[in-house]
């Protein structure tokens, strides 16, 4: 069962990084494997989300709950799919300098073993990789420094 935790310091304002989070529904245009997504229900503090995720030919579809507490953390919970469980949590609190200290914590099984040995086998540089894509769409979104520029959020 795969488990990670860290934190990690970025020069965008928790509201910032919060808004690039919740923006589940165009994960599939920077998130390495999510090839579609489709949101079911979504409401200021709550979504209900599929994420159609794949490697080579392996493609899975799951369902996640997405609690939503703006500006400060965002939890997601495995509802159907190939999953046993998902528990992902993002906390955003203020450096107090303009940026902001993000909180980043997943936990998920695999039913299949042949996922659960590719999980793995990759997880670390899967999880690089995510974490990379997150950050690399922070600094397309708000620049390199964040500080005085607009939220996703408010574009929107």
């Amino acid at each position: 069962m795969p488990r990670h935790s860290e934190t990690r310091n970025m020069p965008y304002t928790p509201q910032q990084m919060f808004d690039l989070v919740a923006d589940v529904k165009r994960y599939q245009e920077f998130l390495p494997w999510v090839a579609a997504t489709r949101i079911r229900s979504d409401s200021e503090t709550q979504m209900v989300a599929d994420l159609v995720v794949g490697f080579r030919s392996l493609k899975e579809t799951f369902t996640s709950q997405v609690n939503k507490r703006r500006p400060d953390n965002i939890t997601i919970d495995y509802i159907e799919g190939p999953l046993k469980h998902l528990h992902n949590s993002w906390k955003f609190k203020s450096d107090g300098q303009g940026g902001t200290e993000v909180d980043f914590c997943v936990d998920f099984a695999f039913r299949s073993r042949l996922f659960e040995t590719l999980a793995g086998q990759m997880f670390d540089r899967a999880l690089r990789k995510m974490i990379g894509a997150f950050e690399a769409r922070a600094q397309e979104l708000y620049g390199s420094t964040g500080i005085n520029s607009s939220s996703a959020h408010s574009a929107a």
